[in-house]
C-alpha cells in the first residue's frame, strides 16, 4: 500500500514491492483498491504497462488497509497479486447490476467463472455500494456453484457520501458494476467471519410497504420521514448523514446470535428518492422489523476479540498465506473519531501474524460478505476477514 500522491508512481510503488523491481514481472491477477483521489483506469493502465498481460480488478474506497497499516487518505492505494496456472483463478465481470436484476447477474457471472476454472470452490465478489440488493447477488452465485461455495468480499463505497462509487474490471470503470474472482486451486481453503459491536435500541420500526430492496414504508409514513425522525434528522438529510447513527438491525436466531457475538444483523441505507423511499442493501419483506442501534466500544473489541479466537482455532496449525478483508467506512474516522482503527487492524494482525507478515488487502467500504452459521452472508457495519489457507 502507498499514500503517494501521484498515481502512476502509487502503482509502481505497490508493484515493486509485491512482484519486485525490473521489466520481468510475471502476468497475473492485479487487485488494486483505491480511495476517491486516485482514477482506477489510469493505475490499471499504469498497472497492465508494469506487468503486461496481467488482468486487472479494483474498487474505490474510503481508505486502505494493508500489513503495513492503515491510511483513510483520499490517495490510498493497496495492491495484491494473485499468480497461478491457467484454471486456478477466474475473472467475470457485468455492469448495471441493481437490486431488480442482482440474480440473473450474479448467475450469469458465476457461470462464466466456472466455465474458466471448473473447480472453482470460493469467489471473492466485489459489487457497486450503492442501489443493488446483496443477497440476490449471493442466491445467483450459489444457483451455479452451489451453497458450499464461499462468499468473501465487499461492495465499493465514496468518501461516506452515498453519491457513487466504482469499479473496474475487463477494462472499464463502471458506477453500478460486479466483479467476481474464482479461485479454484484445490489446495486452497478459505476462513471467512465478521463482527460489528452495536446494540439494538428502542421499539423496532416496521416495514409497512416494500418492493424488493426498496422500503417505501415505515410504520405507515414515508420510509425517509420515520426514518429520519427517529434519528433526530431533518427529512432532508442525506443517507451520509445517516450512516454513523442510522444502523439498523435485524434480529437473528439465537444460534447465529452466538458465533457472531450479538443478537442483530446490521443494515446500512445508502440512497433515498424524493418520494421518501430508502434503498436497502438486501430485499426487506414487509413486515420487516428493524431496530435502531448505537455504538458500543467494549463490544466492538469484545466481538472482535471473539472472532480472532474462531478464525485462529478454525485455522489450527496452518498458517495464513493471505488475508483479504473489508471494514466498514463508519468504522474508520468516521465513526466520530472514537474507535481507534489502528487498535481494530491491530488486534486482527497480531492474531494472525505471529509466523511474520501475510499479504493483505483491506477497504473501507459499504458492506461486506462473509459466512455466518454455516451459510453466506452480507453485512453492514463490520470488520469481516477472509484468511486464506492451504491444506
Amino acid at each position: 500500500m502507498t499514500r503517494a500522491v501521484n498515481s502512476k508512481r502509487a502503482v509502481a510503488e505497490c508493484l515493486d514491492s509485491a512482484l519486485g523491481e525490473g521489466s520481468d514481472r510475471p502476468a497475473g491477477l492485479i487487485i488494486l483498491h483505491a480511495s476517491l483521489g486516485h482514477d482506477l483506469a489510469e493505475l490499471a493502465a499504469e498497472a497492465l504497462r508494469l506487468a503486461p498481460g496481467s488482468q486487472v480488478v479494483g474498487a474505490s474506497c474510503c481508505g486502505v488497509v494493508g500489513s503495513e497499516g492503515v491510511s483513510e487518505s483520499m490517495k490510498a492505494l493497496g495492491v495484491m497479486s494473485v499468480r497461478g496456472e491457467i484454471g486456478e483463478w477466474a475473472v467475470a465481470a457485468l455492469d448495471d447490476v441493481y437490486g431488480e436484476n442482482a440474480f440473473a447477474a450474479a448467475a450469469q457471472m458465476a457461470r462464466e467463472v466456472k466455465r474458466q476454472a471448473p473447480g472453482v470452490k470460493m469467489v471473492f465478489l466485489m459489487a457497486s455500494g450503492i442501489d443493488f440488493a446483496a443477497d440476490r447477488l449471493i442466491q445467483g452465485i450459489e444457483s451455479e456453484l452451489g451453497p458450499e461455495v464461499t462468499i468473501f468480499g465487499a461492495t465499493s463505497s465514496d468518501n461516506m457520501k452515498g453519491v457513487t462509487s466504482f469499479q473496474y474490471a475487463e477494462g472499464r470503470t463502471t458506477e453500478h458494476g460486479a466483479w467476481l474472482v474464482g479461485f479454484a486451486d484445490p489446495s486452497l481453503e478459505v476462513v471467512t467471519q465478521a463482527t460489528h459491536g452495536f446494540m439494538a435500541i428502542g421499539t423496532p420500526l416496521i416495514a409497512t410497504r416494500t418492493e424488493g430492496n426498496r422500503i417505501l414504508e415505515l410504520n405507515g409514513r414515508p420510509a425517509w420521514e420515520e426514518f429520519t425522525d427517529r434519528l433526530g434528522l431533518p427529512s432532508t438529510a442525506t443517507p451520509g448523514d445517516s450512516i454513523p447513527i442510522g444502523a439498523l438491525g435485524e434480529e437473528l436466531s439465537p444460534k447465529r446470535a452466538a458465533e457472531y457475538g450479538n443478537p442483530h444483523l446490521l443494515r446500512v441505507v445508502t440512497r433515498r428518492d424524493a418520494d421518501g423511499t430508502m434503498y436497502y442493501a438486501t430485499e426487506c419483506p414487509t413486515g420487516t422489523k428493524l431496530w435502531l442501534t448505537r455504538r458500543d466500544e467494549p463490544a466492538i473489541f469484545g466481538s472482535l476479540e471473539l472472532m480472532m479466537q474462531q478464525i485462529v482455532a478454525k485455522l489450527g496449525d496452518r498458517k495464513p498465506v493471505a488475508v483479504l478483508h473489508a471494514d466498514c467506512l463508519a468504522r474508520g474516522r468516521y465513526l466520530f473519531n472514537r474507535v481507534l482503527k489502528e487498535e481494530i487492524v491491530g488486534l486482527m494482525q497480531s492474531s494472525l501474524f505471529t509466523q511474520g507478515d501475510v499479504p493483505w488487502l483491506g477497504m473501507y467500504g459499504f458492506g461486506e460478505f462473509a459466512r455466518l452459521g454455516g451459510t453466506n452472508e452480507f453485512h453492514n457495519y463490520t470488520t469481516s476477514l477472509a484468511v486464506i489457507t492451504r491444506r
